[in-house]
């Protein structure tokens, strides 16, 4: 850390939520600081997904002062936070190690550039906007590709670039379909079928889509556009890191110092392997 003059949290925590506004959050979102002491020093911020163990520990590892990341670790309510829950265990990693926790969740993914931004950057899009337009705020993405791609090219294009998992990528659609036009949300995203329909993209790529949603949304495309892709909740939104780690160096240059920074690189994806995954490609029935 030669060379790293460190910064008040206080200062760092600011130019975060410069960033990622905290009254753009869900109503129903747990963000901003979670842990630590906003005189305390950092020199070091950990970048992740997901505030576990594993990661926590890893932060431990790099001397990290500050871990930042997309997922809330205290989203619903805790009555303790002893050792002997996963939660407590957690908090009690962070305070005993003097690592402080700052999250950005529902208000990275609105912000521009945010999670979606970071998706969109992925899929190689150009020309691109917002999906949809509540209340002012922007969500999720529509641009387009420079060139027509088959379904499969685009889902294979795509794999380059995600973080691999072990259920990889879902695909809903015909292989051989040409598509041009993209909608991407990063997270769960089955809840803006209709703004991706109106959008008029070829294929939306998105995370945890779930069978009813899917289904009826192939059905009312009768075999046509949107075709679907899953890109799985962590991988989607793990792009989001590096621009999360720019963006703050960036807000942070006035300062005259450079922190330093760590992107994680720990699989917290919850699936470990798969059994009985098709060997070929099939657009209808079980067979």
């Amino acid at each position: 850390m030669s060379g790293v003059i460190p910064l008040p949290l206080a200062e760092v925590v600011a130019a975060l939520e410069r960033l990622y506004p905290p009254h753009t959050a869900s109503s129903w979102d747990r963000v901003g600081l979670v842990s630590g002491d906003l005189d305390q020093p950092v020199s070091l911020v950990h970048f992740a997904v997901d505030p576990t163990l594993a990661v926590i520990d890893e932060a431990r590892a790099a001397s990290a002062d500050l871990l930042v990341t997309h997922h809330p670790l205290l989203l619903r309510g805790v009555h303790s936070v002893a050792t002997s829950s996963a939660k407590g265990a957690s908090v009690t990693a962070l305070i005993v190690n003097h690592i402080a926790l700052y999250v950005g969740h529902t208000n990275a993914d609105v912000a521009s550039p945010g999670v979606s931004d970071a998706l969109a950057s992925a899929c190689a899009l150009v020309d691109v906007g917002p999906l949809d337009v509540i209340g002012g705020t922007g969500f999720g993405r529509v641009g387009s590709l420079a060139y027509p791609l088959t379904l499969r090219e685009f889902a294979q294009r795509l794999s380059t670039v995600l973080p691999k998992t072990a259920c990889g990528i879902r695909v809903a659609g015909p292989v051989d379909a040409l598509v041009s036009r993209v909608a991407v949300v990063g997270g769960a995203g089955d809840d803006f079928f209709d703004a991706v329909r109106a959008s008029g993209a070829d294929v939306y790529v998105t995370a945890d889509l779930r069978h009813h949603p899917v289904l009826e949304a192939r059905e009312e495309a009768r075999g046509g556009t949107p075709y679907l892709v899953d890109a799985g909740h962590w991988a989607s939104e793990w792009l989001w890191l590096e621009s999360a780690r720019s963006e703050l160096l960036r807000a942070l240059a006035d300062r005259g110092t450079s922190l330093n920074t760590h992107i994680c690189t720990l699989r917290t994806d919850p699936w470990d392997f798969v059994i009985g995954a098709a060997t070929s490609y099939n657009t209808g029935g079980t067979s």
